[in-house]
């Protein structure tokens, strides 16, 4: 272990790297990267999107992001288990910090988040983002799109669809792919949904490994099945946590029984190293109903083998 100092969020030097400090204090970002909204040089930056004004049950998750940069400090200290490379030496990574919404004015924060998520990726990173509601992801790929082009691939980790019909405009966390689909946003014949267990009578075309399939047929099969579908298409993965059972994600507006296990979702994503990924977020964690932190840790170890999948891509 090399020589520990404190507030690397702040004092590090380098965006590469990783530099182990007490995880019991200091200056928290995420992962303990620096804070800095110049991205010269920047692979990878991570923002936050602090807006839960979309959801359909239990609120608090505007306070998603600050849960997993707090629990990522506890695996900032060395590289992922496991793993052979460490991708804070393969990636320079940075906490680029949140994006701002109008909260008072709804209707705008679409286009708020949309342009903040753009405003990075132009410059050439690739973008990270901690929510939030899971209706974040669709203004984040509309900016995925004017970006790389599309459609894109969705690779979705959900309890639920979120392709429910709904009339135009509506901000809703369960609409949101249902619109993405519409617009040609992404392609629902090479997208996947894992973890589904609720119902819905029309798929409108997306590939469905739902819990009960992932459960029956195991890890492998959910990879390669993924691999097939998806290809090398550009793909955008989207994580929400209560994809996770509530035994190992309770601090979730939604839960759902049945999902899931920590180990499941983090051996599929490791599994799935190689895919041509342009953009990735990990939503739905809303802290005042966890226990343990153990949601937002779980949040911050898939984010954590969503770098692995930047660091891995062809």
């Amino acid at each position: 272990m090399g020589k520990m100092s404190n507030d690397g969020a702040i004092t590090r030097e380098t965006l590469y790297g990783t530099h182990p400090e007490p995880t019991f204090g200091g200056v928290l970002s995420f992962l303990r990267r620096k804070y800095t909204r110049d991205l010269t040089g920047v692979d990878i930056a991570v923002t936050g999107v602090p807006f839960d004004a979309a959801t359909t049950n239990r609120p608090g998750a505007r306070f998603g992001p600050r849960a997993i940069r707090a629990a990522s400090a506890h695996m900032a200290w060395e590289r992922p288990y496991g793993m052979d490379f460490d991708p804070l030496d393969k990636l320079a990574v940075v906490d680029y910090g949140d994006c701002f919404t109008k909260f008072g004015r709804p209707a705008g924060v679409p286009d708020q988040i949309e342009e903040h998520a753009f405003s990075i990726i132009d410059q050439g990173p690739a973008l990270l983002t901690l929510g939030g509601d899971h209706f974040i992801a669709y203004p984040l790929i509309k900016a995925h799109v004017r970006k790389h082009g599309g459609p894109l691939a969705l690779l979705h980790f959900d309890a639920h669809s979120d392709s429910w019909e709904q009339e135009d405009g509506r901000i809703d966390h369960g609409t949101m792919f249902f619109y993405a689909a519409r617009q040609n946003l992404v392609d629902p014949k090479k997208s996947v949904q894992v973890g589904l267990r609720t119902h819905k009578h029309d798929t409108m075309g997306f590939n469905a490994l739902d819990a009960p399939w992932v459960h029956k047929n195991g890890i492998d099969a959910v990879i390669a099945e993924t691999k097939k579908i998806v290809g090398d298409t550009p793909v955008y993965v989207s994580f929400d946590i209560d994809c996770l059972d509530p035994s190992y994600a309770p601090g979730t507006g939604t839960p759902v029984c049945g999902g899931l296990t920590s180990h499941q979702a983090l051996a599929i994503l490791r599994g799935l190293q190689g895919l041509n990924i342009v953009g990735a977020d990990i939503v739905e964690v809303a802290p005042a109903y966890d226990v343990g932190e153990i949601t937002a840790l779980a949040a911050a170890h898939i984010a954590m083998e969503m770098l692995c999948l930047f660091a891995t891509k062809p």
